[in-house]
């Protein structure tokens, strides 16, 4: 399931030892899946087989499943995250499927236990159900799988469901983000990469040793696999070159500065770097938020008026004040990627390393940039 490179994504997850998981949107598209199947044969296939993105094939056994007599199928499947401590292992994630007419395409509506959309700043529109856009994909391409082998149109709603899903979102940033009424369906893979702090640091390490052992002097820390891509795209680098560096910065900077490469990419996603511009060295929710504030002032010293800092600050997310910035003509992305260079070197104090920092948006389009520099 997983790449068995000697380095790269792949060979830092088999070192931890930790077993990944599934995420909501996997769960959902199985789920999915399985109910238009038995719509269009009456008959839920169990377990249900999908595609995830990166090629990998997982298998899901249905717990609950319903056909209606108004014409729906509902399967459920419940969420595995592996050794991840994840707040939704655990939880019965459903999909309703109903046929719609011709020409409709694939419709989403949010169940109860699925969140909301209800304030800017997000890669959904408000109003729309909080299912995000890989999930999205995912069912899309499954329905028109499913609709070719059994000859459907592919027209259909699909209303995803979290049993308890309202009671979990509280322990979430949700509530904050404006997501109300529950979770959001999640995931740029399928899987959820378990992380253990210390076995996590400790395969960075092994990451970068085996990378310079083999005689690579280019390696790039990355946030997650939308980074990876974006990286591989700008600079050809192998996988064995590829540190997920996931939310521990300050680890890959630390072991750099002892163990020195001749160039050092970071790239990530622009809400996660704009933390490191602040200082934080561990990017993950829990213990570092994206400071506004921040932002506003790097934003000001760009050329922002006092009314743009000023809504800036009170944005809802990094990404909405990274909108209100390009509406304005506010460089606010190569602005972060420049502080966050800067923090990175003031870390590697004055090791041999010349950095770069690319930001990236949720799509995995560049957003910011900062060329290299010692």
């Amino acid at each position: 399931m997983i790449s068995e490179a000697k380095g790269g994504r792949g060979a830092q997850l088999k070192h931890t030892g930790l077993r990944p998981g599934w995420t909501t949107g996997a769960c959902a598209t199985a789920a999915a899946t399985a109910a238009y199947t038995a719509l269009l044969t009456r008959s839920f296939p169990d377990p249900v087989t999908i595609t995830l993105p990166k090629g990998q094939t997982p298998s899901f056994a249905l717990a609950k499943e319903e056909l209606t007599a108004d014409g729906r199928a509902m399967a459920a499947v419940v969420k595995d995250a592996g050794d991840d401590p994840d707040v939704t292992h655990g939880a019965l994630v459903r999909a309703t499927v109903r046929v719609l007419p011709a020409g409709s395409g694939v419709v989403f509506r949010a169940g109860p236990g699925v969140g909301t959309v209800t304030l800017p700043g997000l890669p959904l529109e408000v109003g729309e159900p909080a299912i995000n856009p890989v999930p999205r994909q995912m069912m899309r391409e499954h329905m028109a799988l499913v609709a070719k082998a059994h000859g459907g149109g592919g027209d259909v709603e699909i209303t995803v469901s979290v049993d308890h899903g309202e009671e979990i979102a509280r322990s979430t940033w949700n509530p904050r983000l404006g997501i109300l009424g529950g979770l959001s369906i999640l995931g740029t893979t399928g899987v959820v990469v378990p992380y253990s702090c210390s076995a996590w640091i400790d395969s960075i390490r092994r990451g970068v040793d085996v990378a310079l052992a083999a005689g690579h002097s280019h390696l790039a820390a990355c946030t997650g696999s939308t980074s990876e891509k974006t990286v591989v795209a700008e600079y050809g680098l192998p996988e064995i070159a590829l540190l997920d560096m996931g939310d521990f910065a300050g680890a890959v900077l630390k072991y750099v500065r002892r163990h020195p490469v001749g160039r050092l990419t970071v790239c990530g996603g622009f809400a996660k770097l704009s933390k490191l511009a602040a200082g934080h060295l561990d990017l993950h929710s829990a213990r570092s938020q994206v400071d506004k504030g921040f932002l506003a002032e790097l934003a000001r010293r760009g050329g922002a008026d006092p009314a743009l800092a000023e809504e800036i600050a009170v944005a809802n997310t990094g990404l909405a004040a990274l909108q209100l910035c390009a509406a304005a003509g506010v460089p606010l992305g190569d602005l972060v990627a420049v502080a966050a260079r800067d923090e990175a070197l003031s870390v590697l104090r004055g090791a041999p390393v010349a950095v770069d920092v690319i930001c990236i948006d949720r799509a995995g389009t560049v957003v910011g940039r900062a060329a290299p520099a010692r």
